[in-house]
């Protein structure tokens, strides 16, 4: 005697070896003896034999017509054995009986089971709902393998093409385009990016990372809504200072300028003038929350994503021919550098020049500044601007050396080729403006904390920087308190600030007061936020090193041990690790192969070719710095 049961959500067959009332001892046809219940047997045959039966019993379920059988049943619960004998028109026999338990088995969607044997047939809209899906799941399917094929023979399928900006940035993992993408990376051993790219999805690496930040920081685009430039206050007093900025030439937020008068006592009046943007933004307003959204402009090379709309910084930045709003600082200096007086103005202010670095550094440099002149429209005041700074900048040191300053670097980039130029910090240029902005931060932080007002100023201690709005020490400076206010144009922190000084100047209730949630919260978002735009800021540079060096073929460089095995570039700002770097002590000066240039990966592979001993000839054929040259 056989038996035909359900055992695991598996209908089976086996041999009777031991009968009893609750169970049965059973032989499979394969030969593997088990012990089934008695509730699980559907029933008991004698033929057709046990080794043929599920292949005659498959076929015949294979040969029914699962719509006719939902058909067939009504929408109560029924037994398997009724339905059989309904279809078949008799009763059915051991075949049968499997073949339709079989088919009612293997389709869940048409027949809900409801114990041993009995089932319910499925309601109509449920039925449809669920054959809607399976043909969706095929459908889909058939689409992905479609992908697969196209993404695998280098062909990007054209429905991806709206989707490259999620597909790269924020992949939606349960979409059928992913997972094809994701496939094709498993058999191609390449990175999504790279399939994209091999695809001809990537035609620009630049845009590649450039629209990587923009979809992660700006996801609802860079542009700016529609505003109304506000107005600066129609009663300011005109100043009658004649002021200069001194900028890079691509500058167009010129936040600061300076002015020099001599006064009749032979003192000088030295003015530092701070564009005042806070006049026409009130906190809280419309145009003050799109500047607290960015918190700071977007540097990177080649452009920049700007805070504030460029209609308000045309309004607002100090450009020369028009009188501007402006927050100043006036100090009086005596001949032998000493500070007698100090105000702090809101006014007009007359700009009457935007001097820029590559045209005034061959009048203001090292050798200019040492004779008794600066042969230049503004040298009078340069020179008088210059011999305050170098006093400032003792006074802050208390008699310490001057630090080691390290070369920096511009980048200039154009018709899709760069120019990175090198130059030394700390020239007249770099310290006079310098100077003169930590000099008017510090003075105006001492004013807000003494008079009490809510501010966020900058401190360091134990060698980390950080903001507070607390005022304290700024070690590194040399100050006993320190904000940032004089970049309003490009920094949200910066005006804030300028809005509690301003309050302060004519009069009127501070906008922030002490314990403000606002300013804390302010100082979280600015310092996540500004630490994500220099590391973006980082990687394009890094970006145009890398295609610097395939642009001038140079795969050679001079470079600088800093540790084990890290290396700086000595002619360009790039650090780079080196694994085939010997043990050589810091500061040792090493010759390096460079290969393996990956604008999608910023990467590089420098290979250690020798030491350069000191006195050696520096500029080897084909190096960074021979390049440079060129």
């Amino acid at each position: 005697m056989n038996v035909f049961y359900e055992e695991e959500g598996t209908l089976k067959v086996a041999a009777i070896l031991a009968d009893s009332a609750t169970s049965l001892q059973v032989e499979a046809p394969h030969g593997k003896r088990s012990k089934i219940k008695a509730g699980a047997v559907m029933f008991r045959f004698e033929q057709p034999a046990l080794g043929d039966f599920m292949t005659h019993a498959q076929r015949e379920a294979d040969q029914l017509d699962i719509d006719f059988l939902w058909e067939c049943s009504s929408g109560e619960e029924f037994d398997y054995g009724d339905l059989a004998r309904e279809y078949y028109g008799h009763t059915p026999g051991p075949v049968e009986a499997a073949a339709v338990l079989l088919r009612l088995h293997g389709a869940p969607m048409y027949f809900y089971k409801r114990g041993r044997g009995r089932y319910r047939a499925a309601p109509t809209d449920a039925l449809k709902a669920a054959l809607a899906s399976v043909e969706r799941k095929k459908r889909d399917a058939e689409r992905k393998d479609r992908y697969l094929k196209s993404l695998t023979e280098g062909a990007l399928p054209v429905e991806f093409e709206p989707l490259l900006a999620t597909l790269l940035y924020r992949p939606d993992r349960n979409t059928i385009e992913w997972k094809a993408l994701e496939e094709a990376s498993g058999v191609l051993k390449l990175t999504p990016a790279r399939v994209i790219e091999r695809c001809g999805g990537l035609p620009s690496t630049h845009d590649y990372h450039l629209n990587r930040f923009r979809f992660e920081q700006f996801p609802r685009g860079t542009d700016f809504p529609a505003v109304e430039v506000p107005a600066a206050p129609a009663d300011l007093p005109l100043s009658d200072a004649v002021a200069f900025s001194i900028d890079d030439a691509s500058t167009t937020e010129i936040d600061d300028a300076f002015s020099v008068a001599m006064l009749d006592s032979g003192n000088s009046r030295i003015g530092i003038h701070i564009a005042a943007p806070s006049l026409g933004m009130a906190a809280d307003s419309p145009l003050d929350g799109i500047a607290r959204d960015r918190l700071s402009t977007v540097y990177y090379p080649g452009g920049k994503i700007t805070m504030l709309p460029d209609a308000v910084i045309d309004a607002y930045t100090l450009a020369s021919g028009k009188p501007s709003p402006a927050l100043s600082l006036y100090v009086e200096v005596t001949p032998a550098n000493e500070v007698v007086h100090t105000e702090t103005r809101v006014e007009f202010v007359n700009v009457a020049g935007n001097l820029r670095h590559d045209t005034l550094e061959p009048f203001f440099n090292e050798a200019t500044v040492s004779g008794a002149v600066i042969e230049h429209d503004y040298g009078p005041e340069l020179k008088r601007l210059w011999d305050w700074a170098r006093q400032l900048e003792d006074i802050r040191r208390g008699g310490a050396p001057e630090p080691e300053q390290r070369a920096e670097y511009s980048f200039r980039v154009e018709n899709d080729r760069v120019q990175i130029i090198r130059r030394r910090r700390g020239t007249p240029m770099d310290k006079l403006v310098s100077e003169l902005m930590i000099y008017v931060n510090s003075t105006w932080g001492r004013r807000l904390a003494e008079a009490g007002t809510a501010a966020i100023f900058r401190v360091q201690g134990a060698g980390k920087v950080r903001m507070s709005t607390v005022a304290s020490a700024h070690a590194a400076l040399g100050v006993e308190q320190y904000l940032w206010a004089s970049s309003p144009l490009r920094r949200y922190v910066d005006l804030v600030n300028q809005r509690q000084l301003v309050a302060g100047v004519r009069g009127e209730p501070a906008p922030y007061k002490p314990g403000d949630e606002r300013l804390l919260a302010i100082i979280r978002e600015f310092e996540s936020t500004y630490e994500v735009y220099s590391e973006f800021q980082r990687a394009m540079e890094r970006y145009w090193c890398l295609r610097w060096i395939l642009q001038e073929q140079a795969f050679s460089a001079e470079a600088t041990v800093l540790r084990e095995n890290l290396c700086r570039f000595d002619e360009l700002p790039l650090v780079v690790r080196v694994g085939s770097l010997p043990s050589l002590r810091q500061g040792s000066r090493v010759l390096l192969d460079i290969s393996d240039v990956d604008l999608l990966e910023l990467t590089l592979h420098c290979e250690f070719v020798r030491e350069i001993e000191l006195g050696a000839e520096n500029m080897q054929p084909g190096t960074v710095a021979a390049a440079a040259e060129q």
